[in-house]
Order: C-alpha cells, then sequence, then structure tokens
C-alpha cells in the first residue's frame, strides 16, 4: 500500500472541511492499495449555464483527489506537494446525478509525481480523464 495504513476516509474528508472541496460536497469514498476515490454531485453549484457539468468542477474533482493523493506518500512533517501542471479532456457530458473520480500514479519520483484520474458518470461511462503533476518541495 502506498498510503498510511492508519488512513481513514472520515481523516480525508475532514481535511476539507470550509474549502472548495467542502463546498462542492466532494467526498472520498474509497481508499485502496494504489487509488483514492472521492464523488461530486452534480448541482446548480458545479453546472454551467447550459446545465451541465462545468469544466472546472471536473478539474477541482481531479486536483483534490490528486493532490491529497500525492501528499499522502510523503513525510509532511518534512515535505509539501505543490501542483505544477494539471489537464484535463472532457470526454461526454453529465447533467445530474454524482460523478465518481478514481486517481492512480503513474510516477512517484523523489521531487515529481504524476496522478492519473478518471471521472466517471452515474452509469459508470468515463467522462473526463485528468493528470497532474505535483511537485515534492522540502519544507524550510
Amino acid at each position: 500500500m502506498i498510503f498510511p495504513p492508519d488512513l481513514s476516509l472520515d481523516s480525508l474528508n475532514q481535511m476539507g472541511k470550509n474549502t472548495m472541496t467542502d463546498f462542492l460536497d466532494i467526498r472520498f469514498t474509497q481508499i485502496g492499495e494504489d487509488f483514492l476515490e472521492a464523488t461530486m454531485p452534480v448541482t446548480d453549484k458545479t453546472k454551467q449555464p447550459l446545465g451541465l457539468l462545468h469544466g472546472g468542477a471536473n478539474v477541482v474533482l481531479a486536483e483534490t483527489l490528486g493532490s491529497v493523493a500525492a501528499t499522502l506518500t510523503v513525510d509532511t512533517s518534512r515535505q509539501h506537494c505543490v501542483g505544477l501542471e494539471i489537464n484535463a479532456n472532457h470526454l461526454k457530458s453529465v447533467r445530474d446525478g454524482l460523478v465518481r473520480g478514481v486517481t492512480k500514479p503513474i510516477h512517484l519520483g523523489k521531487k515529481t509525481q504524476v496522478w492519473e484520474i478518471k471521472i466517471y458518470n452515474s452509469h459508470d461511462e468515463l467522462t473526463c480523464i485528468s493528470r497532474i503533476t505535483m511537485a515534492i518541495i522540502d519544507k524550510k
């Protein structure tokens, strides 16, 4: 397992209290050997004017998953993880329901990490794929 053995969903969900994650109702739902999963409801808060899930909301879900996952793999008493780059391909529109994001590492290096995030609709169809590059920096 790449994450701490005592990690709980409750602790992950508490990390986002009073942040954008909380505002958009993003909730961590599963911790795996090498992945994290979270959901986000498709509501007026996450839609764009045409009534579709906003691409930026997809990116918030993706960045939340990738950033949290990266942070969980380093010694936070000595290091921070910060985003260097994120991209997203929006493959299928979503009008309602719940989207589910799953992140897995592509590269876990000493100075950088790359995470892939796949986002699915309520019918388990892939709607967005994203990749985030994280920098691992030493605390000063």
